[in-house]
């Protein structure tokens, strides 16, 4: 699968207009292209991990502090009030994107113990990145200002196990198992267990198509943006960057 966006093939300025006209968030306005350096200011800039002059690594820290704290059962479940809730009603400013497996066991808000507006969260099984999801992601970090995307891969993804064993699937269960093919490909002659070295292979072949868009290689060379991979153990709920 491609992993050109067609929002890649247009002005900074058009994808903007674009954006307006097919989202209709309210966030898009006619002055909107300066986002691109400095993203508008919502109420929910007031949380700590949200002020002006984050970098991608403190955001990538934010994530890996909470984990932390959910690994250790110390959650301290920020942002899930009523307060919160009014504060961003309307804006957002998430500090921080994931690329996730639909997999029900590794929902993005709690792994991280994160809560309202802290997240721009993408889920797909297989954590692959389609054209879709490189254009949400796009509009994340370029419109929204999230400073660091993660691809969070998990251990025993029945996705990825599907296409080791080459199965026959109904419907367009196969589409996902073709973006997930090269990743498989990648990992066959390495040491270890098959499915895990398989599904942190993926994760790194979904980061590579990620930077290979346009949007986010320019937030990238700007020191504006992050992409990483992250392995999120089911047995123990930890996330270990990997990339």
């Amino acid at each position: 699968m491609s992993a050109q966006h067609p929002l890649t093939n247009v002005s900074r300025r058009n994808l903007l207009k674009y954006g307006a006209g097919a989202i209709g968030t309210g966030v898009l306005t006619a002055g909107i292209a300066s986002n691109v350096v400095e993203p508008e200011k919502t109420l929910a800039q007031e949380s700590p991990v949200d002020k002006d002059d984050i970098t991608p690594e403190q955001a990538l820290q934010e994530l890996l502090d909470g984990n932390d704290r959910f690994v250790k059962s110390k959650r301290k479940n920020p942002h899930q009030n009523y307060s919160r809730l009014a504060e961003i009603a309307k804006g957002q400013k998430p500090f921080a994107s994931i690329l996730g497996c639909a997999d029900s066991r590794v929902p993005s808000e709690i792994i991280f113990d994160q809560g309202l507006g802290d997240l721009f969260v993408c889920r797909i099984a297989g954590n692959i990145a389609t054209s879709e999801e490189i254009g949400s992601l796009e509009f994340g970090s370029l419109v929204l200002g999230s400073k660091v995307i993660m691809v969070v891969g998990h251990e025993r993804c029945g996705a990825v196990d599907a296409t080791i064993k080459g199965a026959k699937v109904p419907g367009r269960i196969g589409s996902l198992i073709e973006v997930i093919r090269l990743g498989v490909e990648r990992s066959k002659n390495q040491p270890g267990d098959k499915l895990e070295n398989a599904c942190k292979a993926n994760i790194l072949v979904q980061v590579e198509t990620l930077k290979s868009s346009s949007v986010l290689s320019e937030l990238i060379d700007a020191g504006k943006l992050k992409i990483v991979g992250g392995y999120y153990d089911l047995d123990t709920g930890k996330v270990t960057v990997i990339g």
